[in-house]
Formats: C-alpha cells, sequence, structure tokens
C-alpha cells in the first residue's frame, strides 16, 4: 500500500521540487499540495493522509498553531520541513515537543538538496511504522528520578559517556541530562537534527541542567561537569590529545543515512576511550548507533539501550538488542541514576526483569 503524502508549504518551488523527487517512488502517492494550512484543512477533510511534510513559516497561519490544531482534531504523522533559520529553530524544536515526529532542513547554505533528497523518502518509510499514539502519550510522561539526590555528592571518576537518539530523543535527552549531577563526567550527544537547530537544543537543555551544555566546537575538550552537542549536519568524532579528550568534527558522506551519525560518534568513543566509555542509545528509527555501541562494548565499556516500554520509536534500541549490543536495558527514568552508579563504580547487578531483558 503506499504511503500517502501531503505537501504544506507557502513556497511553490518547493511544493513543485518535493513533489517532482517524491514521486519518483513508486510507495509514495502525493495526494494534495497546499500553500497553507487552511488549503491543507480542506485536503485532509477529504483525503486519506499518512504522513504531512509540513512548513512553519506560512501566510494566514503558522505551521505550529496548524500542528497544534492537527493533534488536537485528527492526529496524523508530521515530518517539519524549514529553513530553520537561528530565529527560527526554537520554534521548530517547540514542534517537535508539540508532536511533529522529524524535523529536517529546506537546502541552503548549510544544506544541499542532494541530502534531502536522500533523506526525506528514508524518513518517511521509517515513521510508516511509528505508532504515532504511543508517541503523543510519550512527549506528556514526565519520568520519576526518586532516590537520585542520594547519589548526586558521589565522587565520580572522569570517564566519558555517549548518548544517541533520534526521533523522540528531544524529550529524552532532557529527562536524562536535566537528573545528572554537576559534578558529571563529560558528556556527549549526538541527535540527529538539521543545522541551525543544535545550538537551540544545546541551549535548551543548558536552561534545564545542573551541567555547563553548548553545541561543540572542533577542538573542544571534553571536560566533567559539561555537556557537548554535535551540530547538526557534520559528524563529530572523539579523538585524543595529550591526556585529553576532544571534539573533531568532520565533514563527509551520510551515514545510515544521517549527519551527524551516533555510530560516528560511538566508534570514535570506543576507539580512543574504550573501557572508560558509557555508551548510551535512546529512542529513534532505523540502526544508527547499534554497531557503535556494539563497539563500545567490546571495547571493556559499558553500555545502556532504552527499554520498548519508554521508547518513543523503539527503531534503534531494538537494533542494538539484536546485535547484543547492551549490558542493560533500562526504562528512560531508570538512567540517570544508573549512570551515575556505573561512573562512581558502583555497578549494581541488574535487576531480576532487567537482566531477563538484557540476557534477550
Amino acid at each position: 500500500m503506499k504511503t500517502r503524502i501531503l505537501l504544506v508549504d507557502d513556497s511553490a518551488l518547493v511544493r513543485q521540487t518535493l513533489q517532482k523527487e517524491l514521486s519518483k517512488h513508486e510507495d509514495f502517492e502525493i495526494v494534495g499540495s497546499a500553500p497553507d494550512p487552511y488549503f491543507a484543512r480542506d485536503i485532509i477533510l477529504k483525503q486519506d493522509v499518512d504522513i504531512v511534510i509540513l512548513d512553519i513559516e506560512m501566510p494566514r497561519m503558522d505551521g505550529l498553531t496548524f500542528l497544534d490544531k492537527l493533534m488536537k482534531f485528527k492526529p496524523t504523522k508530521v515530518i517539519i520541513l524549514s529553513s530553520l533559520a537561528k530565529e527560527g529553530s526554537e520554534v521548530a524544536l517547540e514542534a517537535l515537543k508539540r508532536g511533529a515526529l522529524e524535523c529536517l532542513c529546506k537546502p541552503g547554505s548549510m544544506y544541499s538538496l542532494g541530502d534531502l533528497i536522500v533523506q526525506l523518502p528514508d524518513k518517511i518509510r521509517q515513521l510508516k511504522s511509528v505508532d504515532l499514539s504511543k508517541y503523543l502519550k510519550s512527549l506528556s510522561a514526565r519520568f520519576d528520578a526518586a532516590g537520585f539526590k542520594d547519589l548526586a555528592n558521589l565522587s565520580l571518576t572522569n570517564k566519558l559517556v555517549v548518548i544517541g537518539a533520534s526521533t523522540g530523543g528531544v524529550q529524552a535527552l532532557e529527562s536524562i541530562i536535566s537528573n545528572l549531577p554537576a559534578n558529571f563526567s563529560p558528556v556527549v550527544i549526538t541527535q540527529h537534527m538539521p543545522p541551525g537547530f543544535t545550538a537551540s537544543f544545546a541551549k535548551r537543555l543548558n536552561q534545564l541542567s545542573k551541567l555547563e551544555v553548548k553545541e561543540a566546537e572542533d577542538g573542544d575538550t571534553l571536560l566533567p561537569g559539561k555537556v557537548l552537542v554535535a551540530p547538526g549536519n557534520i559528524h563529530l568524532l572523539i579523538t585524543r590529545r595529550g591526556a585529553n579528550f576532544v571534539c573533531e568534527l568532520k565533514n563527509g558522506p551520510l551515514v545510515n543515512g544521517h549527519r551527524p551519525s551516533v555510530n560516528v560518534t560511538f566508534k570514535s568513543a570506543a576507539k580512543v576511550a574504550g573501557v572508560n566509555t558509557i555508551g548510551v542509545l535512546l529512542t529513534g528509527m532505523g540502526s544508527d548507533g547499534a554497531e557503535g555501541l556494539l563497539e563500545i562494548k567490546n571495547s571493556g565499556g559499558y553500555t545502556i539501550v532504552e527499554s520498548e516500554e519508554t521508547a518513543a520509536v523503539f527503531g534503534m534500541p531494538k537494533a542494538a538488542i539484536q546485535l547484543g549490543a547492551h549490558c542493560e536495558i533500562l526504562a528512560l527514568g531508570e538512567i540517570p541514576k544508573r549512570l551515575v552508579e556505573v561512573i562512581s563504580q558502583q555497578r549494581p547487578q541488574p535487576s531480576p526483569a532487567t537482566g531477563a531483558q538484557a540476557r534477550g
């Protein structure tokens, strides 16, 4: 059965280009093309629509307002496609919090049409299997960090934590980073995001956290108490400079359909940090990060995978579990506390339930 797609963008050129490129795929059907949300509403009332590709800045009604109405009256899978200018990236981030499944950048100075043509069809196909009702429920969930205060004053060793995420990762990362103590080991986050988006995301995490969070720059040293977020549209590798771990930003082809790629970050961490690495793979479509997590485990590091129970999209975690890349499978709310325990070298044995999952 074909995936039925609605294009909503005030630019006729963008709509024409998307329709031309997506129509090349036999499993897609463009059921409508709308210059603003009012036209889109009329199409949705008459047609069955599987996925809406939605701009943010449009006349008569902005995309964020339309997204709210759509999720209230007829929840539908939405991909945001925006220029994500610096001043607008906060709005795009808000769109993800309100129910959009993915956010891609329009071609421009930092992002090519070729990248979009490769990524967009893959995203559409992956979204087809997403349970939208589960995803929307996960957006409003709040996770309990009970007992965490007892661990906040532990002496933490200078190990390295690398976290990978994709669809649903914005909320999951907020839940984890906001519950880590100020003296925590260095953290590197690779979240699938387009350029212009990650700086705003890092700023928001910084406001929620006791840690200092910023978008990574080439040559940044990984230090305790700091979190670095991989910039959109560039790979982040971890290298060693003397006694320090540093970030190296590299252009290059898409890896597993992504740039930045979780696999690139994880594999580099396994290579240079080895046993001192703790890898965490969270919600997301596809399999990016699974192979890298296995390399971390094989190098003697510790690996955690988010459970199906809390993962908004169980694609990436499932791929890691199938490879046997996990030391533990944990619900999202358990991850901050366990990270502190692992890094403080108080590695508790998994609970019977968790152990059973881990053996699976």
